[in-house]
């Protein structure tokens, strides 16, 4: 006696709609597939900035396990960012960062955005720079850079605060790579090699033994930061955030103590 509520479709009706869709559905071009579910689900894409590198190891390696990689790498996971690097000459790096041909410059001393106007300076610092003198002689450093003077120094082409802070009478030698300057004292070519402590620390262990040693003090030291450029000017505090969280937590100090301080307890 109940009638069956007529806003209710019957079974049979449910029943012969589907295959008519099936039969439409199998009728249409890909295309027309798409036109009807336009919008697929898949899975986010993650957001990947290329970042530019002059460092060698321990800093900066090919694969991206040096230590300054992996406080980059870490530091923009935690924002949901995935970075590459790509190397190139110092001069070129800038000028590539600045265009936006690539996203930043992952190390450099402060001040560089008064020069490229369309980079922004990440304000925590990466690390620390130490700029050190390597010598077999016994030279005593405490009068700082005019203590150079008398030597033959070599360094790489292009570092700007060793070419704006060794005396102008110094004999001077420069080089295209960091893989040059420890042979070039080897072979008695100079006295002493400039360079940064941490890449000198690392490539003075491969030509152990030797009488080659690193002098004291530092001739300078300078913080290092990231630089974005200024597309991405919104990541520049987010970033910055994330360092201070890693210095905060200890996983900073533990890229450190992995990467950096066996080099220091060698000396």
């Amino acid at each position: 006696m109940n009638a069956r509520p007529t806003n209710h479709p019957s079974r049979k009706g449910m029943t012969l709609k589907l295959p008519g869709m099936l039969v439409i559905l199998a009728g249409l071009p890909i295309g027309g597939l798409v036109s009807i579910f336009p919008h697929p689900v898949k899975a986010e894409e993650e957001t990947t900035i290329v970042l530019n590198t002059t460092g060698n190891a321990p800093l900066n390696t090919p694969d991206q396990r040096g230590f300054v990689d992996l406080v980059a790498t870490e530091a923009f996971q935690r924002i949901g960012v995935r970075v590459k690097t790509v190397k190139l000459p110092a001069e070129r790096g800038l000028i590539n960062a600045n265009q936006g041909i690539h996203d930043g410059e992952m190390l450099r001393v402060d001040g560089l955005d008064k020069i490229y106007h369309n980079l922004v300076m990440v304000p925590e610092k990466i690390m620390d720079g130490y700029f050190v003198a390597f010598s077999k002689k016994d030279i005593d450093l405490s009068s700082g850079w005019n203590a150079l003077e008398p030597y033959s120094v070599v360094f790489i082409n292009g570092w700007k605060i060793l070419e704006k802070n060794v005396p102008a009478k110094t004999s001077v030698v420069k080089v295209r790579s960091a893989t040059l300057l420890f042979p070039m004292l080897e072979l008695g070519r100079a006295d002493i090699v400039l360079y940064e402590q941490w890449g000198g620390l690392y490539l003075l262990a491969g030509y152990k033994p030797t009488t080659i040693r690193k002098l004291k003090p530092p001739l300078a030291s300078r913080p290092l930061y990231m630089y974005l450029n200024k597309a991405h000017q919104d990541m520049v505090p987010k970033v910055s955030n994330a360092l201070r969280q890693m210095k905060a937590d200890g996983s900073y100090q533990k890229i450190v103590d992995r990467i950096l301080t066996p080099l220091k307890s060698s000396q």
